[in-house]
C-alpha cells in the first residue's frame, strides 16, 4: 500500500491543536481543504481519527495509538533533512518567535537582541505572551520556536533545557527613612511591599522562598509588570524582592538602592523549551546556543557584581 507522506503533518497539527479550524492556519491551509485531507487521512488509516465535540475534536484510540509513531517519523525525517542544511548566521533572514515570561523580556531579550544586531542583523526576534499556559505561547504545537521561563510540567513534545539559576534581592526608595545599608528580617516584615503578579510560576517560587524561610511579607501592592516597581517605590517607603539581574538595572536609577535580602531565599531557575521537530534545525540550534552564551556572560557579570 502507497502510504501520502503529506498527510502526516496534517495529523500531527490535528492531534496538537484538536481544532481542525486552528490546524489549517498552522499548516497553511484553508479549514475545507484540511476536512477533505483528513478524509483522506481516515480512508489511509482505516479509522474515524477525530470526532467532534461541543469545544473541538478529540483523538479516537487508534489515532492516539499512532500519534507518537507518526510525530517521531516525522522529527526523524526533518533530522534527516535539515542536517544536511548549512546555516550562516551572518546572512540568514529569518523571523524567530520567542515566548519570554517578564522576568526574561526584561533581563534576557536585550542582550540576546544586541548579540543578533551584532552577529547576525538579518535574523529578527517577534515576541508573544508567555502566559501560565504553555499551550497558549504556541511552543507546543511548534509555531513558536521558543518558550523561555520557569518550565513547569512540559508534555512530551517538548524538549527543555537549563539555562541559569538566578536569586533574588530587595529594593527600597535611596532616601527611605528607616532603612539604611542593610535591611533585617524585622524590617523586612513590618515594611509595606511591591508584588509582581506575572509570571505566574516565578511569583510561586518566591511565595515558596518567603515560606520556606518563614519570611512574613504585607503586600501593599500588586504590579503586572517589572517596570513599573522601580516607579511605584521610589515614590513610596514600600520594598520589592526582586531577581538579582533585575536589581542590578535598578541600582543604576538614583532614586533606587538595592540590598541583600534579610535571608537567603535560594535560587530559581531559568529554563527554555522547544518542540522536539526543532531538535536538530540547524538555525534553532545555533540560536539556542546564542541565548546560553547570553545568559552566561550575564550571569558572570552578576557574580562580579554582587
Amino acid at each position: 500500500m502507497r502510504y501520502d507522506l503529506n498527510l502526516l503533518p496534517i495529523f500531527v497539527a490535528l492531534m496538537e491543536e484538536r481544532s481542525v479550524t486552528r490546524a489549517a492556519e498552522r499548516v497553511g491551509m484553508t479549514q475545507p481543504a484540511l476536512s477533505n485531507a483528513l478524509g483522506r487521512l481516515r480512508l489511509m488509516l482505516q479509522d474515524q481519527l477525530f470526532v467532534r465535540e461541543r469545544y473541538g475534536i478529540q483523538p479516537t484510540p487508534i489515532a492516539l495509538e499512532l500519534a507518537p509513531s507518526i510525530a517521531e517519523a516525522l522529527a526523524r525525517l526533518d533530522d534527516a533533512v535539515l542536517g544536511q542544511q548549512n546555516f550562516d548566521p551572518a546572512r540568514a533572514e529569518r523571523v524567530l518567535t520567542i515566548a519570554p515570561n517578564g522576568y526574561v523580556e526584561f533581563v534576557l531579550v536585550p542582550a540576546i537582541v544586541a548579540r543578533l544586531q551584532e552577529v547576525a542583523p538579518g535574523i529578527k526576534l517577534r515576541l508573544t505572551p508567555y502566559g501560565n499556559d504553555l499551550i497558549e505561547t504556541g511552543v507546543v504545537s511548534g509555531t513558536t520556536a521558543l518558550v523561555l521561563g520557569r518550565i513547569v510540567a512540559p508534555p512530551d513534545n517538548l524538549v527543555v533545557q537549563h539555562v541559569m539559576d538566578e536569586g533574588l534581592a530587595c529594593v527600597v526608595r535611596a532616601e527611605h527613612p528607616d532603612i539604611g545599608d542593610s535591611i533585617s528580617r524585622e524590617q523586612f516584615e513590618r515594611l509595606k511591599h511591591v508584588n509582581v503578579v506575572p509570571p505566574g510560576r516565578m511569583r510561586a517560587g518566591l511565595y515558596q522562598a518567603l515560606s520556606q524561610q518563614e519570611l512574613k511579607r504585607d503586600v501593599a501592592i500588586s504590579v503586572t509588570n517589572f517596570f513599573a516597581v522601580a516607579e511605584m517605590v521610589a515614590v513610596t517607603d514600600y520594598c520589592a524582592t526582586l531577581p538579582n539581574l533585575i536589581c542590578r538595572k535598578l541600582a543604576h536609577d538614583p532614586r533606587l538602592k538595592v540590598l541583600h535580602a534579610p535571608v537567603d531565599l535560594g535560587t530559581f531557575p531559568v529554563e527554555m523549551a522547544w518542540h522536539v521537530r526543532y531538535r536538530h534545525d540547524p538555525a534553532h540550534r545555533w540560536f539556542r546556543t546564542l541565548i546560553g552564551e547570553v545568559a552566561e556572560m550575564l550571569a558572570a557579570t552578576e557574580a562580579t557584581d554582587m
